[in-house]
């Protein structure tokens, strides 16, 4: 028998956001969580920037302090319930955009090749399966700039048919919007729909040229105004700083989302992110934390790269502030089985329920 060794593969080195100060002291870290408590708990406001980045300085052993008082937060905001959903990429692929983090971008040559929309049938089918699971969300994902008029007709078909059928609340996360697309999905029974800002105003120039962050913004806007709730999330692990993500997180705060996904990086190869290190499990966990103590009243949702971050922490990010968690796979990654999260709830006795913007 050789005693050879052989050589390991191991993961991308988790990398920490980059940060222009220093840590906070023991003694500050524990005075600038005590001000959130009381802001958030006591006097039941916001937090301003100015604490929020106070509260990104806190050492790494101040974070689990930091998570217990997001969990607080998150019951005393929204309750106890947990949101279930499931998420179908109903047309995979060939998108024009070129969003550095994605596999579906046709400007990158990935694995992910273009398909043409799924069938009726095939949608009714992974709808029946998310209602199966106890989830009262499913979402109809597309990979386009935005929806052309057969795009949308698809669209306003599907929508009605799946919650006739199945009872659960459809979402769409179908790109860029004009006024009159929003009107009509709205009338269409849109119970939400989904853009992601991904990344702060002062980066997304880095990670996206093909449209602009504004562009994004503008299609928020229309959601709002049209009646259907926001679901507008981030991907942190891009090579932003850390004063971009505090400004990431003003900038939603602004856009007035219902939902927030939380995403973080999963490398894809073919993409030019393929290589970046992988966010680290603590550092996921106290932007958990920062994302709830930064907007309480929002339905906080754990979404992609969660399995590669968090590891055997997921339970931890569940206590962390999370509330709701996408089940299944995801767009182009799998995810961990739905039986396996199903458990996780029930082990932390965190109820299933439906949960709405809080007002």
């Amino acid at each position: 028998m050789s005693d050879t060794l052989r050589p390991v593969q191991l993961s991308p080195r988790p990398r920490a956001a980059a940060s222009t100060r220093p840590p906070l002291s023991a003694d500050e870290a524990r005075q600038a969580i005590r001000a959130a408590e009381t802001a958030l708990l006591d006097e039941r406001r916001q937090l301003t920037e100015a604490e929020l980045t106070a509260l990104a300085d806190v050492p790494d052993a101040s974070v689990p302090s930091l998570a217990s008082l997001a969990h607080e937060v998150r019951l005393a905001w929204c309750g106890p319930e947990v949101e279930v959903e499931g998420i179908l990429s109903a047309k995979t692929g060939g998108c024009p955009e070129d969003c550095h983090f994605c596999s579906q971008s046709a400007a990158f040559d990935t694995p992910v090749k273009a398909t043409p929309f799924l069938d009726t049938d095939e949608v009714l089918a992974a709808a029946r399966e998310t209602a199966a699971l106890g989830a009262s969300e499913f979402c109809i994902v597309l990979a386009v700039r935005g929806p052309d008029e057969r795009t949308m007709q698809r669209l306003l078909d599907l929508v009605p048919l799946v919650r006739d059928e199945t009872g659960l609340n459809v979402a769409v996360s179908a790109g860029i919007l004009s006024d009159d697309q929003a009107r009509r999905l709205a009338e269409g029974g849109v119970h939400r729909y989904n853009h992601n800002l991904e990344t702060a105003r002062s980066y997304f120039g880095k990670v996206v040229t093909s449209h602009a962050w504004e562009e994004r913004q503008a299609t928020c806007d229309l959601v709002r105004h049209h009646g259907m709730e926001l679901c507008c999330g981030a991907l942190l692990g891009m090579g932003e700083s850390v004063d971009q993500r505090i400004e990431l997180l003003m900038q939603l705060r602004a856009v007035g989302p219902a939902e927030v996904p939380l995403n973080f990086l999963n490398p894809r190869p073919g993409t030019p992110l393929g290589d970046a290190p992988i966010v680290g499990a603590l550092e996921a966990i106290r932007w958990i934390a920062l994302f709830r103590l930064a907007l309480p009243a929002v339905i906080l949702r754990y979404a992609g790269g969660r399995e590669v971050t968090l590891r055997e922490l997921q339970a931890m990010g569940m206590t962390s502030g999370i509330n709701a968690l996408i089940v299944g796979n995801y767009l182009t990654t799998l995810g961990r089985t739905p039986s396996e999260d199903l458990q996780m709830l029930d082990d932390l006795r965190m109820p299933i329920g439906v949960l709405g913007k809080v007002i």
